[in-house]
């Protein structure tokens, strides 16, 4: 299997795209023939990469400026995307919150389930109906390997990551034999550029450099494993550290671990 062939109406999306590994993919399915529907709330930033990708690889590229975490500028997108040739989708987008849950924002716990789940669901969902019916399409999901194992000081992030996780496996066996690919990510730390030490944030500080992976490495990693239509893609070493953990280690023995540490990370 591969990824769909780009056409001059078929649109990936990629959310989360003004940044990190939304930016990495879009620019990695750009280099590779594909048109693009941009999504994220930053529409200016998104505007300067449209207008780089598109002289750099000759792709149309679309900019919609979105907060995903809001319901009713979510359904507008949603019942766009549901009438467009839609050939991939990369449910990038994301935010995580660390410390204990009963001392957080409760507007932003609810905002950051409503990005990191009920939105990938939604959007999933809108796109899916076309993909079967053409036999062709392609979905990635960024889920986590937090998504495995309960962690505690990161309580909201671990179970929308949890969701993610089991509704794109779980979609796989429903969508075998249709020639829809579904992948799931779930990256370790990924870093952009070297922080500047007087800048640093914690988490810089507390995880080594050699554990960090590129943007750019892991979105190609990713899109190659979505062609080859992989269940799931783990790239770096704490990832997959945490991969093990949360499939083999009984949870009341690898909670209290990876709590305090992301105790740490809410400062």
């Amino acid at each position: 299997m591969t990824l769909p062939n780009p056409t001059p109406d078929a649109r990936a999306v990629v959310t989360g795209a003004s940044s990190g590994i939304g930016e990495a993919l879009a620019t990695e399915l750009a280099a590779r023939g594909h048109s693009l529907i941009l999504v994220a709330r930053r529409g200016e930033v998104m505007e300067e990469l449209a207008t780089t990708l598109r002289h750099k690889h000759g792709v149309t590229v679309e900019v919609r400026a979105c907060d995903l975490s809001d319901r009713d500028a979510r359904a507008e997108l949603v019942e766009e995307l549901a009438d467009r040739h839609v050939s991939i989708l990369c449910n990038n987008a994301g935010i995580a919150t660390f410390g204990p849950v009963s001392g957080l924002d409760p507007a932003y716990e609810r905002a950051q389930v409503e990005l990191n789940a009920v939105a990938v669901h939604d959007l999933t969902l809108a796109v899916l109906p076309q993909m079967v019916e053409r036999r062709s399409g392609a979905i990635l999901n960024v889920g986590s390997a937090a998504g495995n194992m309960p962690i505690p000081n990161n309580a909201t992030y671990a179970a929308t990551k949890a969701f993610v996780n089991t509704f794109s496996e779980s979609l796989r066996g429903e969508l075998k034999g249709t020639g829809v690919n579904v992948t799931l990510l779930a990256p370790g730390p990924v870093r952009t550029e070297t922080p500047d030490p007087a800048d640093a944030s914690i988490v810089d500080k507390l995880v080594p450099d050699f554990l960090w992976i590129s943007s750019e490495h892991t979105a190609k990693v990713s899109l190659d494993a979505l062609a080859e239509n992989r269940m799931r893609i783990v790239p770096g070493l704490i990832s997959k550290a945490m991969s093990v953990a949360g499939n083999y280690t009984p949870r009341a023995i690898v909670a209290p671990i990876v709590g305090t540490f992301y105790k740490k990370l809410g400062g």
